[in-house]
């Protein structure tokens, strides 16, 4: 319990400060990439990357002079933004449908961060670090389990002193990155859920409430006694959620952390040509791994204007440089094979 409680406290002042300057420099709508200037970039989409990309926009203007605006809307609304056209690049961290790569022409998906999505909760009198498992997590949001002291989560956690609070399912309203990765990984774990929800970035949960981007969904989880959310693992740790460990295909219980959301990562052992990479559920060859872990990408034109402005950039983020502000945000470290992929990808960015 000690370390977790120093986990968080460490690494509140970071995502505090990151976040600041996310508000200072986005732009929750975006701006046509058209008039903006040779100095200027602007993105738009995930509100997981939010806080690393706060760091990355104000070191990158320190050493290049370019002006990087970022506005965290949902990974739904990235991929629109540059679908259309109105953003230099979007942010997903869900991989493009075969739909919406088509829709984009062209485009490319760089994976450039490593994070996971937590399951945080707030009920009275039961402390950081309950116990619970993909199955469990199905039937909650399926509506199957209804109070915290349900059979099914006692039996996770003997000596538990669980009320019989109702358990409120807390969801996005918007297209979210989070949201795909949830219900991923709840695809792979129960055929139910698999066959009456599915995956995707928005999907219509049986149950529950629900709030627009990671602060709505914070809000709705700080203000509601009995509620359970997925939630991006840095606004857990800056807001001192308590979450869970999932067990995962080891028959661990794992608390999301840099080492645990590195050792998912590492399971990317084969990258697809579209660089979509899936490692929700890893294999249980993996025991340290947290199961709900999640790669984010760039979304951007293989064809574009700011082509030798946008590569820059993209090289800056994965570099040893860019990614050394990821840890003190609870991401993890990327794989060398998926740097290489993703240099690999940002060297077809033409003009």
């Amino acid at each position: 319990m000690a370390t977790k409680l120093i986990r968080k406290g460490s690494v509140l002042l970071a995502v505090a400060a990151s976040l600041g300057l996310a508000a200072c420099g986005s732009s929750s709508g975006g701006s046509g990439s058209s008039s903006s200037s040779s100095k200027n970039l602007t993105g738009a989409g995930s509100t997981l990357v939010a806080p690393i990309m706060s760091q990355w926009q104000s070191k990158y203007n320190q050493l290049k002079g370019v002006t990087v605006t970022y506005g965290a809307i949902g990974s739904g609304g990235g991929i629109a933004q540059i679908t259309a056209r109105t953003v230099d690049f979007g942010a997903s961290d869900a991989p493009m449908t075969t739909n919406q790569a088509a829709s984009c022409k062209s485009c490319l998906q760089i994976p450039w961060a490593l994070a996971a999505t937590a399951i945080a909760y707030h009920v009275t009198g039961v402390t950081n670090g309950l116990k619970l498992t993909g199955p469990v997590l199905s039937d909650i949001w399926l509506g199957k389990v209804k109070t915290w002291n349900d059979p099914a989560i006692a039996k996770l956690n003997p000596g538990v002193k669980l009320p019989s609070t109702k358990i409120t399912p807390v969801y996005r309203t918007d297209g979210s990155g989070d949201t795909y990765a949830f219900t991923n990984y709840l695809s792979h774990i129960s055929p139910q859920w698999k066959s009456q929800v599915g995956t995707s970035t928005q999907v219509h949960f049986p149950v529950g409430l629900g709030g627009k981007g990671n602060s709505g969904v914070g809000g709705v989880l700080s203000s509601t006694n009995g509620s359970i959310a997925y939630i991006a693992i840095a606004y857990v740790t800056s807001n001192h959620f308590d979450d869970a460990a999932i067990q995962n295909a080891a028959g661990k219980f794992v608390a999301p952390d840099v080492s645990s959301i590195t050792a998912a990562g590492a399971t990317a052992t084969s990258i697809p040509s579209n660089n979509a990479i899936s490692i929700v559920d890893p294999p249980a060859s993996a025991p340290a791994a947290y199961p709900i872990s999640t790669f984010t990408y760039a979304i951007v034109p293989t064809k574009s204007p700011k082509a030798n402005e946008l590569k820059p950039f993209f090289d800056f983020a994965i570099s040893a440089e860019g990614q050394k502000y990821g840890p003190a945000l609870e991401f993890g470290t990327m794989p060398a094979r998926v740097v290489s992929a993703a240099t690999a990808t940002i060297a077809k960015i033409h003009s």
